[in-house]
């Protein structure tokens, strides 16, 4: 069981969810996109040294632009996390988009753990399950813990990540919202911008789960 925190960061207002478990205290920071007093207060409250992970869906500067700083809080010793494939982009300002998108640039960052298809992290006595879930960028991934599902910019309430992106690809976004939409059961959804959904919901009326194929720029 999971203790689920969401604060809206940076610029572009992207989620990011500090997950805790119950059971141990440990806890993860999915995409920082920026470090201000509300995360440094929530953190602090829950104590830095119980962050032993920072998971990142994917490495577009507005979910990565505050993993140096919590990392630096942490001493260094939470685990930075990443699919394999967006890899590149951690220690690039243009493949990460900061630059020429927001006129600024990063410092770059060091991954610790490079994510895999169904890669397994346990947090304290929860398992986070590791899903690769490339379209909106190549190594986008998303996590599953318990009954909650955070898919970073992959799927959204009702809509999904755009692919007209550096490494997007509609066709590999297309299958990767078929992946998800196959899980069996229910799940709470959280998603990299916007408002939390459900799984259910989103087969339900996500026109890019239910739709016919059709060209398109998102």
């Amino acid at each position: 069981m999971i203790d689920i925190k969401t604060l809206m960061l940076g610029e572009l207002g992207a989620n990011c969810y500090i997950i805790t478990d119950h059971a141990t205290g440990d806890t993860a920071v999915i995409d920082p996109g920026a470090f201000d007093p509300r995360i440094d207060a929530a953190l602090e409250q829950i104590g830095y040294d119980k962050v032993k992970y920072i998971l990142l869906t994917h490495g577009h500067f507005d979910h990565i632009g505050g993993v140096n700083e919590v990392a630096a809080k942490t001493g260094g010793k939470a685990k930075i996390a990443v699919g394999k494939d967006d890899l590149p982009m951690l220690g690039d300002s243009v493949k990460n988009m900061a630059y020429p998108f927001s006129m600024t640039t990063l410092a770059p960052i060091k991954c610790d753990i490079t994510l895999n298809d169904n890669d397994k992290i346990m947090l304290g006595e929860s398992e986070i399950t590791v899903l690769s879930t490339p379209g909106h960028s190549k190594g986008s991934v998303c996590f599953l813990c318990g009954e909650s599902l955070f898919t970073g910019d992959t799927l959204f309430a009702r809509s999904a990540g755009r692919t007209d992106f550096p490494g997007g690809s509609y066709t590999e976004l297309k299958a990767s919202l078929k992946k998800l939409a196959a899980l069996n059961g229910d799940y709470d959804v959280y998603p990299g911008h916007d408002r939390k959904t459900t799984l259910q919901r989103e087969r339900e009326s996500n026109y890019f789960i239910t739709g016919e194929d059709y060209d398109s720029i998102y």
